[in-house]
């Protein structure tokens, strides 16, 4: 793998239209309309009600498992997602159409034995007016490029969690085909769907995506500190530390200080922090 060459690989704009359809695929892959009665997750998966979950900016102009190809050089069979950060700027319309534009802003080698991290972001735009809706940040582990040099040595460092009790808890289930339902979104490493390929990786099964299980935690956000209002999440931020099983229970923990809330979700079921270092950064709410 050349960094260098990373770095200065063009990636297409990617035009993605969505529809009422998609936005209720994407809330039903996170688990949103498991109670049927409950009208505050409904807003999300009925056509009428027409809101977009907030974290669905992470798949809108998606470029596709691109480390597959093979002039990344990239061992994918052994990627790992590790981070993502989020900016939205604007409220995501129920439907429309985007354009999504990437590139790779980094790589950070951490030796041979500890593998390389391949930093990349991604601006969405819409498409008539060129309104930009949200930044999304990903941070790669890639365990089997460790050694291949570094382009930066800059490492953002992690959120520093409360260490007091959380004012907040709740446990969501997910689905045992959880993966298979939140691949429908456009993320199709086999890492997530082929069991051959997850042993490879591994992992006893396939996985579930890191993303889906971010989703998770800020549905047990919205649900708990800030009382399902979507308009709130500016900034988020959280890293992947273990890999979640589909079917697993999710514990998301949470600490509410002025317009930051920071998070840590656990698989129940293995006693397993998932997610850690999670921060919300609040939009102040309107005083009317």
């Amino acid at each position: 793998m050349d960094p260098e060459r990373l770095l200065r690989r063009e990636f297409a704009p990617v035009r993605q239209r969505y529809t009422a359809r998609d936005r209720a695929l994407y809330a039903l892959g996170l688990g949103l309309g498991a109670d049927p009665l409950d009208a505050r997750q409904l807003a999300y998966v009925r056509e009428e009600d027409g809101r977009v979950f907030p974290t669905m900016a992470n798949v809108l102009g998606y470029p596709g498992f691109w480390a597959r190809e093979e002039d990344t050089g990239i061992d994918w069979r052994r990627l790992l997602h590790v981070e993502q950060s989020m900016t939205l700027h604007a409220p995501l319309p129920p439907e429309g159409e985007v354009v999504g534009r990437t590139r790779v802003t980094g790589v950070v080698d951490k030796g041979v034995a500890k593998g390389a991290l391949l930093h990349q972001e991604r601006r969405i735009t819409e498409a008539g007016s060129g309104r930009l809706l949200a930044e999304v940040g990903q941070v790669s582990l890639l365990r089997g490029d460790g050694g291949c040099g570094s382009t930066t040595d800059t490492v953002t460092p992690a959120h520093r969690m409360p260490g007091r009790p959380p004012d907040t808890v709740r446990d969501l289930p997910t689905l045992p085909q959880a993966a298979l339902l939140y691949r429908l979104n456009g993320d199709t490493n086999p890492v997530h769907s082929d069991p051959a390929t997850a042993r490879a990786a591994g992992f006893e099964r396939p996985i579930l995506h890191g993303l889906c299980t971010f989703g998770v935690a800020v549905h047990a956000l919205l649900a708990g500190p800030l009382g399902w209002d979507d308009t709130r999440p500016h900034r988020l931020r959280v890293r992947f530390t273990a890999p979640v099983l589909p079917g697993e229970t999710l514990r998301t923990e949470s600490w509410t200080d002025g317009n930051v809330v920071s998070f840590r979700t656990t698989a129940i079921e293995r006693g397993t922090v998932v997610l850690d270092a999670g921060r919300v950064d609040l939009i102040s709410p309107d005083p009317t």
